[in-house]
């Protein structure tokens, strides 16, 4: 009942120690008696002043939050805003004809990169290495791969694109209609970059975008949601969808992202092996228990990786993507590793570790100004880092490529709808391929 406080005409307003409508399960107690199973979770940090008032009145939740928790979520959440505007939530308020199912719709999706050493399941980093995947209605299920993976990745509705785009009309309450899928794969298949995500990813969007379904994002994080529940872990998908460095963790109820500061100028040298890593493999040559003294070991390095991020301190990188929870477990399977990461660090990077559940290492280095590559060779490393990464490999046997690209601070988007989004006359929405 959410207008009760409002109608004052019924017997005298009860003392303000009322109770709650319906009380949350035991598990929920928090600092406040909350309304919305997810309030409690836009309070993100309890301990700031500005945050410290009660929670909204009902009527306020249309907004789904106060606005001191909208403005802090709303500078967190920035490029979201992108994202939305290709699935709706924001739109309505800026002229765009929206909340209309469409016929065809373009989507891109970054590589990510998990873990970053010690951050298990828990942290990634966007890579400006994209797939892009046109989706439109058909009279029967098709599926188009060029690219990475062509040949390797299924073209049945075990795709994760098809299971994204299902999921997604679920959401909506339809059932997915007969598609034409036609996606060019920039991600490697199955090396730890991710592109399992990035396909989740893709077909949430274009599902979402093609029903016309509208998600609330502030304090909800609903398309994370979607996509952590078919992913399970956040740490690929959370950058995938935001861009940029991304935490994610589970709080019990619901998946929560934070973004990272990703320092200015930093490259990476990602090197790419032959052979392909299955993260279910890779999983099961984990141990089930770990010592205090594991713990503590990544504890620190990943509280360390934060905060040298955070302050643009690179010098730290070293220490802070050591780990002792999977890549030491992972050594026997991907002999290449310990001699790929030292040729990395030895030949100037200021770290390396592996990508997700491999086989792929990624190496950070900086030093970039403007273009790298107008830059004298002085002043940048990247190649002989890359050389030093390949050699390695050779020497041990492990032929593969080297992939030199950058964070990126976007994360996966609308590049084509029809009907477009920018409507006929004022507004024009502009994306790198032009308008949308």
């Amino acid at each position: 009942p959410t207008h009760h406080h409002h109608h004052h005409h019924l017997p005298p307003p009860p003392p303000p120690k009322s109770p709650p409508p319906p009380p949350p399960p035991a598990s929920n107690t928090t600092l406040y008696s909350i309304r919305t199973p997810n309030s409690s979770e836009q309070l993100r940090t309890p301990h700031s002043s500005s945050l410290l008032t009660p929670p909204p009145p009902p009527t306020m939740l249309g907004r789904r939050c106060s606005p001191a928790v909208y403005r802090s979520a709303t500078a967190a959440k920035r490029p979201l805003l992108q994202l939305i505007r290709g699935v709706g939530s924001t739109v309505q308020r800026r002229g765009f004809a929206d909340g209309i199912p469409r016929s065809s719709v373009t989507v891109a999706v970054p590589a990510t990169s998990a873990n970053m050493g010690p951050g298990f399941d828990t942290i990634g980093i966007a890579l400006n290495v994209w797939n892009t995947m046109t989706v439109e209605r058909a009279d029967k299920l098709d599926i188009h791969v060029t690219g990475e993976g062509k040949g390797k990745v299924p073209i049945d509705d075990s795709n994760l694109v098809v299971f994204g785009v299902k999921k997604a009309f679920e959401k909506a309450g339809e059932e997915m209609p007969p598609l034409r899928f036609k996606c060019h794969n920039r991600i490697p298949f199955a090396r730890g970059l991710g592109s399992s995500s990035a396909g989740i990813v893709a077909g949430l969007m274009a599902g979402l975008v093609l029903s016309g379904k509208e998600l609330p994002v502030w304090g909800s994080e609903t398309f994370l949601q979607m996509a952590c529940e078919i992913e399970g872990h956040p740490d690929n998908v959370a950058p995938a969808i935001y861009g940029g460095i991304q935490l994610g963790m589970y709080n019990g109820e619901r998946w929560l992202s934070s973004r990272v500061n990703t320092p200015h100028g930093l490259q990476a040298i990602v090197f790419i092996p032959e052979s392909i890593g299955e993260t279910k493999v890779a999983r099961a040559v984990l141990p089930e228990t770990l010592t205090y003294e594991q713990a503590v070991y990544n504890i620190s390095r990943a509280s360390f990786l934060v905060n040298a991020l955070n302050t643009n301190n690179l010098h730290d990188l070293q220490y802070a993507t050591q780990d002792a929870l999977h890549q030491p477990q992972r050594s026997a399977q991907f002999p290449h590793m310990e001699p790929v990461i030292k040729a990395a660090m030895d030949a100037g990077a200021h770290c390396a570790y592996l990508s997700g559940a491999g086989p792929s290492i990624l190496a950070l280095t900086s030093s970039a100004a403007g273009d790298v590559f107008t830059q004298t060779r002085e002043e940048r490393n990247e190649r002989a880092v890359a050389d030093a990464m390949a050699k390695a490999a050779e020497e041990i046997g492990a032929p593969g490529r080297i992939f030199i690209t950058e964070p990126t601070q976007r994360g996966a988007h609308v590049l084509a709808a029809d009907p477009p989004f920018s409507d006929r006359g004022r507004i024009h929405l502009f994306r790198e391929t032009g308008e949308v």
